[in-house]
């Protein structure tokens, strides 16, 4: 055949005897993390008994092979090789149970047999990587451009053929998914006794016809499936396994067996010469790499990209690989198992009638046996009633599936990695593929512990835990999901380069990101970081960058956004026991100037700027609370400079509307405005002098923007006579202009407020009026309490305090008031 040179002939004798000396190799042409391709390599080898077994991979990991056979190795596994120089420049080489080089290297150990990786050295694959400008190998870029699992589509064949050689075969045959071609067409055929090669002898003769068409310009002009240079790239990977395999056969005269992806065998067949091979080799880049075996997870096998592109169910294929008999019948149990746990109704007549069905659209479609998509449509016709929404959760948990692998304690790890394992093991924080919840309570020492674990690994950009909002209000608390994807190893390997202890390396992180952090705002954030961390190593001298950072600032908006995180750290000291006077004393001065400044720096702002400064007076406000309420010297009249400050700020023109109102709304709440002089000043902004749109973004910064606004409305009746009032007084040609500003302030109150402002308003200003008692002084209250709606509650106090019906509702109320 053209461009194939072949050593011998083809068919099935074409493969030689792998236990004869001077055979030819025995070529085992296979899809990665094909379950078919699996077993079809398991009965390969066991037929042939060879002398060594070279397997598509980075030669580099030859000495974790061994690993492969320890009991605490379970898959799915990874190879991980980085960079030396640079750990963030990685590469992965995932290895699923049901992964034929997975199963090569097992039968390999397990007869005694020595296995090699073949394959261009990762010390030439990330130096080339990082010499055509891409400095990071993602996970889901196997770095070496392995055969890629894309599923084919119908019609696609050209321009699959080097993306999924096999997708290309099973499009051509007119199927839509290549692994139930592989099964149908190939591995059932290759079941008969003595006959475990003629499968691959077939998938060879067709891979020789498939180059043969991309070398005719079938895939129309070999465009690369990674954008570029894959022709070079794959010739100088095909030159390099021709030598290796060369190598072996001279070395073992019992017989060579190569495990790689369908798409090389051709190209190891065809013969090259030694000095063309190594020509090709000739002055490749290099780099210092380490390598080693991490955890992989099926959900990560499942996305798309690099060696697992297209594995869209590895929990299936799994199942596949695992079941010796019957697998439609045990999956539609497991997926009945997990059906019932979650409370549906479903019985074994359930699983028997699901079964029935599959293989009744096996037959239909013209399949063997039946598949994912024949037990899927069986799930949903059966055991779903139809829906989706119970199948999605099938998928979710038993097509991809959760399953998180494990390497041995014993496999090569970065000093980082090794300390981060025994914290896990000391704080029992086992990482999951799954996300969880998980409650902190602070005043625990293992929760304290998790937690400065958690926050030192995110301070290391190690996102294995993310916090989350806590069902409790108080600082003792904390909430965090977490999750551990396999590329966090990468980050962990990227981390060491700052310490070789978790606590080492959160501490020199923490100090190079004070000194080359952007502004103020960083750095308060960062100095909370560090005391939620406890690192006291670090705060320190990010405390004086902050000192310094916050006394050169004169941006009024940027110390108000470093203030409330610099106070809210100082609620943490308290629970953690951290010494937080110095960053106490640093609030107070940035509270300071934040007063003598904020005035001035709320005049002639446009809407946008002046709604970022209602945001930084309220968290201004919020953070002056919070720290009036630490005792501290010279602190003890922050609240009152504060309110003052307000003042000004709701009596000046000059202010923007929204800010003006807020201030009247934070006074009136802390109790130092009467409700009289807060009608009185809405009034007066209210008035016809007034243009529309300021008086429009006065309510907004009064009963909008923050919790509570609808309320005061709803129980001042005043103020919402005020506001009904100026509002069907606005002119028509400005009432467009001020529409969305309402909208805006009133959409974001509860459905309930919404509903009483609406009946309130319907009732017109005299029904309104009826509802104020005689004597309250207050609109929509009475002069006292009402003993008769009070007692109405009664029942419910006692339930909820556990106690027992009382004789007297008022010695009830007595006891427990």
């Amino acid at each position: 055949m053209k461009g194939t040179d072949r050593a011998g002939g083809g068919g099935p004798g074409g493969q030689g005897g792998a236990g004869e000396p001077g055979g030819r190799p025995l070529l085992l042409g296979v899809r990665h993390h094909g379950p078919g391709s699996a077993r079809a390599v398991r009965a390969a080898l066991e037929a042939t008994r060879p002398g060594v077994v070279l397997i598509e991979g980075p030669p580099e990991a030859d000495a974790l092979i061994p690993l492969a056979a320890d009991e605490d190795m379970r898959p799915p596994v990874a190879l991980l090789a980085h960079a030396v120089d640079e750990p963030g420049r990685s590469a992965f080489w995932p290895l699923a149970e049901f992964s034929p080089e997975w199963v090569a290297v097992r039968w390999a150990l397990e007869h005694d047999v020595p296995a090699r990786f073949i394959d261009l050295p990762a010390t030439h694959t990330l130096a080339w990587r990082a010499a055509d400008g891409h400095a990071d190998v993602d996970a889901d870029d196997h770095a070496d451009d392995q055969d890629q699992d894309q599923a084919g589509r119908p019609g696609t064949a050209p321009a699959e053929v080097r993306g999924d050689p096999l997708a290309a075969l099973a499009a051509a045959a007119g199927h839509d998914d290549p692994e139930r071609w592989w099964e149908d067409v190939i591995e059932h055929r290759g079941r008969r006794a003595g006959d475990a090669l003629a499968a691959f002898t077939a998938l060879e003769e067709a891979m020789t016809a498939l180059r043969e068409t991309e070398e005719d310009g079938g895939t129309e002009g070999g465009e690369d499936r990674e954008g570029g240079g894959g022709d070079v790239r794959d010739l100088v990977r095909e030159a390099h396994m021709r030598l290796q395999v060369r190598a072996a056969r001279r070395e073992f005269a019992e017989g060579v067996a190569v495990v790689c992806g369908a798409w090389h065998v051709p190209a190891l067949r065809r013969k090259a010469t030694v000095a063309a091979d190594r020509a090709l080799l000739k002055g490749l880049p290099r780099t210092k790499v380490d390598m080693t075996w991490v955890p992989w997870t099926h959900r990560r096998l499942s996305r798309a990209g690099g060696y697992g592109a297209g594995i869209e169910s590895p929990g299936w294929y799994g199942h596949l690989f695992a079941a010796v008999d019957r697998p439609v019948e045990r999956w539609l149990t497991k997926v009945a198992g997990l059906l019932r746990a979650e409370d549906r109704i479903v019985s074994p007549a359930h699983v028997i009638e699901a079964t029935r069905l599959a293989d009744t659209l096996a037959v239909i479609r013209g399949r063997p046996l039946p598949g994912l998509t024949e037990a899927t449509d069986a799930v949903r016709a059966v055991m779903c009633d139809g829906s989706d929404v119970p199948l999605a959760l099938v998928h979710h948990r038993l097509v991809v599936g959760d399953v998180l692998g494990e390497v041995p304690a014993g496999a090569p790890a970065v000093p980082l990695q090794r300390d981060l394992t025994r914290a896990q093991r000391r704080l029992r924080l086992r990482p999951e593929a799954p996300e969880r919840e998980l409650e902190l309570d602070l005043r625990k020492e293992t929760d304290a512990g998790r937690s400065r674990l958690l926050h030192r690994l995110r301070l290391l950009g190690v996102g294995w835990g993310e916090p989350a909002a806590s069902r409790s209000t108080g600082t003792f608390r904390e909430t965090w999901r977490l999750r551990w994807e396999p590329e966090l190893s990468v980050r962990v390997a990227e981390a060491g380069v700052w310490g070789t202890t978790v606590l080492s390396a959160a501490t020199a992180r923490a100090r190079a990101d004070a000194v080359t952090a952007r502004d103020l705002a960083e750095v308060t954030a960062l100095a909370e970081r560090c005391l939620l961390a406890e690192l006291p190593d670090a705060l320190a001298p990010v405390m004086r960058i902050l000192a310094d950072r916050a006394a050169l600032d004169t941006d009024v908006g940027h110390l108000a956004q470093a203030l409330p995180a610099l106070v809210r750290s100082l609620r943490y000291g308290d629970v953690r026991g951290t010494d937080t006077g110095a960053l106490a004393e640093v609030a107070a001065g940035l509270a300071e100037r934040v007063f003598v400044g904020l005035p001035a720096a709320c005049a002639a702002l446009d809407a946008d700027a002046a709604e970022e400064m209602r945001r930084h007076v309220d968290a201004v406000h919020t953070a002056v609370g919070l720290l009036g309420d630490a005792p501290a010297p010279g602190r003890g009249d922050l609240r009152s400079r504060w309110r003052a400050v307000l003042h000004t700020l709701s009596a000046r023109d000059t202010v923007p509307g929204v800010v003006r109102g807020r201030a009247v709304r934070l006074l009136l709440d802390d109790g130092e405005l009467a409700p009289d002089e807060a009608a009185r000043l809405m009034g007066l902004v209210l008035s016809p002098g007034t243009p529309p749109a300021d008086a429009a973004a006065w309510i907004e910064g009064f009963v909008g923007g923050g919790p509570g606004g609808g309320i005061l409305l709803l129980h001042d009746e005043r103020l919402l006579a005020l506001v009904d009032d100026w509002l069907t007084g606005v002119p028509a040609d400005a009432f467009t202009d001020v529409l969305p500003l309402l909208r805006r302030t009133f959409s974001a109150y509860e459905p309930g407020v919404r509903r009483g402002l609406g009946e309130l308003v319907r009732r017109g200003p005299e029904a309104r009026g009826r509802v104020t008692t005689a004597g309250s002084g207050v609109p929509g209250f009475a002069a006292g309490l009402d003993p008769e709606r009070a007692d109405a509650v009664l029942p419910v106090v006692r339930l909820l305090l556990g106690r027992h019906p009382a004789p007297d509702d008022n010695d009830l109320v007595g006891a427990d008031t």
